[in-house]
């Protein structure tokens, strides 16, 4: 009888440049696809933010043991480029939508431009789209939108690292953003229109950053359909490329063993370089320059592993 090959688990990190009309999920389904084959299983992923199917641009996609650490890129700060179409509201904010309000577009300068842009830069608060994924009573906002519903929400907190918005002409914005997550730049065109006196929606979405990965090194589906197989591991960033901002701690042979088993360590010894802003910070692990782990060191010194990582590609 013959013994079924045990496949090898995909795992890395992919930049993706997400185009235009397919959603998220279908873009991660695809990539998933591209990975796959008789040797390696690749159904573990998961992306790390949504894009609206209008929008393109970078999509970090992580498989197998790098969807452990999936949530720094979905904390992470965000950098956008967007048009913005003056004196025409649509129901979801972009031109995906039905056009529901025409208001003239009254004459405007860099000077309100700027002026705009430093009124939204710093910490704001945002009323979430109707149009969104967020949940209410478990259904999404946007199934009670195509009812024609309309749902109560609360304005959340938002920060805006920085703003620019340039005059392309007289009824289009070019809008510049980096932003933190939960930022809906759908959103944040509507305001930028209504602080010059009429209405918007966006036209045109593009993610350009995102937890220090920049599009400029994201491939395409067709870039990436068109490598030879083999070829596409070698765009596959390593399971800690999400961690990079984190600080090392280095582990001996058994310390790795004991992390392995979820064991706490002392390291007083090594705590010397690390910055406590809090009583404790979270750092990289390493054995003899390979990723071990996350783990949380306390001000005390103690080490707590928090998520460990098995053999990979």
């Amino acid at each position: 009888m013959m013994i079924p090959m045990t496949k090898r688990i995909v795992s890395g990190v992919l930049l993706l440049n997400k185009p235009q009309g397919l959603s998220s999920h279908q873009a991660l389904a695809k990539a998933k696809y591209l990975f796959k084959s008789a040797q390696f299983d690749s159904k573990k992923a998961g992306h790390t933010g949504t894009l609206d199917p209008m929008a393109t641009g970078l999509l970090p996609i992580c498989f197998g043991e790098a969807t452990k650490f999936s949530s720094f890129g979905l904390d992470a700060d965000k950098g956008y480029t967007a048009t913005i179409r003056l004196g025409v509201q649509t129901d979801t904010g972009d031109k995906e939508g039905q056009m529901i309000d025409t208001q003239p577009v009254p004459t405007f300068h860099h000077n309100a431009l700027a002026e705009v842009a430093s009124k939204l830069t710093g910490d704001i608060l945002q009323t979430p789209p109707m149009y969104s994924a967020l949940k209410k009573d478990g259904k999404k906002l946007y199934e009670y939108a195509r009812q024609g519903l309309q749902i109560e929400r609360q304005a959340r907190p938002i920060h805006i690292t920085s703003l620019t918005l340039d005059k392309l002409s007289d009824d289009e914005i070019a809008l510049h953003v980096i932003c933190s997550k939960g930022t809906y730049v759908r959103v944040l065109g509507e305001t930028v229109a209504n602080l010059l006196g009429t209405v918007g929606h966006l036209t045109a979405l593009h993610r350009t950053k995102t937890g220090g990965f920049d599009v400029a090194n994201a491939l395409s589906l067709d870039e990436l359909e068109n490598l030879a197989f083999d070829e596409r591991f070698d765009k596959l960033l390593p399971i800690d490329a999400l961690l990079t901002h984190l600080p090392i701690v280095l582990l001996n042979e058994s310390e790795t063993k004991r992390i392995k088993m979820g064991q706490r360590l002392n390291i007083k010894d090594r705590i010397g370089e690390l910055k406590f802003s809090e009583e404790v910070v979270q750092v990289r692990l390493y054995h003899n320059g390979r990723f071990v782990g996350l783990g949380q060191v306390e001000i005390t010194g103690r080490l707590q592993p928090m998520r460990v990582v098995h053999s990979t590609l």
